[in-house]
């Protein structure tokens, strides 16, 4: 090869690697912007979506606590039932001593019937001249002193329902109170104390972190996950994003804030830091970039292969954000919270002429189960409860698993022939507790998994959810003490004999 020969292959060579390095960094400057717009693109959808859950968290717990506050109120609104509770006037010197002693009498066990399945501090009624009937706590009547009728009578301030609530009398924020005037001489007066809402603001795992709180118009806490908040002004880096808005989502570099209003005078806040939220993405990101980096060095292919992969992890996060609200992981049935809430929207849209029916299910002997097999097994024994229960009922059937080893079944669906649908429900009972026999633990079969349940029925035996869980725990209750590995109906006399021997 003469001397040309050598400076044309030099030069061909020359060019190769231009051409090489030129394609190289073609293609790397390629990848690094898509990859650039991509964590871009997934850094505004993922806080986009966690703001919507944010949102959401903050509705829900808005949602829980007006139906509480509700409740409360329908609660107080029974007290109307008796005339005597809104027609005798402990203030008229007319009153004659026995009839004034026999009404108090009925009043109070009136008012002690309506206040026993709610763990009220208060649920009485004062006079305009503080004489007290029904259940007024020393605690209440020591902390307004002589003017216990005064001040409660002014907390009725809606005029529309005669009513009111109030947090933070005279600075104490551990009880609550609801009031509503009686007659122009008497209110009725409620109260529960503060931590009783920790059942209202519960907070699922997969939003971790989040502080919620219930504040007054004037922004001091009434309630908070941050025990040490209550009764003080609202964080101040709180205040400031929501100061001036009563309903709202806002997120910046450092909180995800919303707040929503809640009864007349109260809002609901919830909180949580933004470098939580992101912190997943943080690390995301990093990886795509490294991988980006590799992915041109490979090839073109690769490189995209890749970039559609890096957007699964965002995928993955915000389905398993989905996923774990509503399932209880171990059994794959729906958890406590969303078992509760589907059931209460199918019942508000049931009519009174449908048929369904609520199965409170409590596995048998199962702490027996856990203490010889360990906890790694009863797990395995809980997750083949759930697949049994898919096994018996129809997938319009709503499956529940409500606490350690308890379930529960909302039946949704209707026999297939004109058999009464009573007989339906003891067939699928039945059929559950058939299915618990032929499953046993322990080499040795010692260890049987069985179940009691406890039936209610719609709507015979309630309307509501909170209504026929009660009746099927009462039921639940009778067959336990039936000798178990059985079931049983509501019956309200049972029941009433239950209470009675209690």
């Amino acid at each position: 090869m003469d001397k040309n020969d050598r400076k044309s292959a030099s030069s061909l060579r020359r060019l190769k690697l231009s051409m090489i390095t030129g394609y190289a960094v073609i293609v790397i400057t390629a990848i690094f912007i898509v990859s650039l717009l991509a964590v871009r693109k997934t850094d505004s959808v993922l806080k986009s979506k966690v703001s919507t859950m944010g949102s959401s968290l903050n509705m829900q717990m808005k949602l829980n606590m007006d139906s509480y506050l509700s409740r409360m109120e329908t609660i107080g609104t029974l007290a109307f039932a008796a005339e005597e509770c809104y027609t005798y006037d402990a203030t008229d010197p007319s009153n004659d001593e026995y009839d004034a002693v026999t009404t108090e009498k009925l009043i109070s066990d009136k008012l002690y019937s309506l206040c026993i399945m709610e763990n009220f501090v208060d649920y009485g009624i004062v006079y305009r001249n503080n004489h007290t009937v029904g259940k007024v706590s020393n605690g209440t009547t020591s902390l307004f002193g002589d003017n216990i009728y005064r001040d409660l009578a002014a907390m009725a301030a809606r005029k529309r329902t005669n009513d009111g609530w109030c947090a933070g009398y005279n600075g104490n924020f551990s009880r609550i109170y609801y009031v509503k005037r009686m007659n122009d001489n008497a209110v009725l007066v409620i109260s529960f104390y503060a931590s009783e809402l920790n059942s209202v603001f519960d907070n699922p795992e997969t939003l971790a972190g989040t502080e919620i709180r219930l504040t007054d118009r004037d922004r001091n806490v009434i309630y908070s996950s941050d025990r040490s908040e209550i009764g003080s002004a609202l964080n101040a880096d709180i205040r400031s994003r929501v100061s001036d808005v009563s309903s709202a989502t806002v997120m910046d570099s450092k909180y995800l804030v919303s707040v929503s209003p809640c009864g007349d005078e109260w809002f609901i806040i919830t909180s949580i830091p933004t470098a939580e939220l992101l912190r997943e993405k943080n690390e995301m990101q990093v990886y795509i970039y490294i991988v980006a980096f590799i992915a041109a060095l490979l090839s073109v292919l690769i490189a995209v292969e890749l970039s559609i992969r890096l957007t699964a992890p965002v995928q993955y996060v915000m389905t398993s954000l989905n996923t774990r609200a509503n399932l209880d992981l171990l059994t794959g049935i729906l958890n406590k919270k969303s078992f509760e809430e589907t059931v209460t929207e199918k019942l508000g849209d049931s009519l009174s002429t449908e048929n369904h029916a609520l199965l409170l299910i409590d596995l048998d002997n199962f702490k027996g189960v856990n203490d010889t097999l360990g906890h790694a097994y009863g797990d395995q024994v809980l997750a083949k409860i759930g697949s049994i229960l898919r096994a018996v009922f129809s997938s319009e059937d709503f499956l529940g698993r409500i606490g350690g080893d308890e379930f529960c079944v909302f039946m949704n669906s209707t026999p297939g022939n004109d058999a009464p649908y009573e007989d339906y429900v003891k067939q699928k009972c039945e059929d559950i507790c058939e299915a618990f026999r032929s499953n046993y633990t322990g080499d040795d079969g010692r260890y049987k998994i069985s179940g009691s349940i406890g039936v209610a029925m719609f709507p015979k035996d309630g309307s509501t959810f909170e209504e026929m869980y009660s009746a099927s725990d009462k039921a639940l209750y009778f067959a336990k003490n039936s000798g178990k590995d059985t079931y049983s109906f509501y019956n309200p006399s049972e029941a009433d004999k239950e209470v009675s021997a209690e």
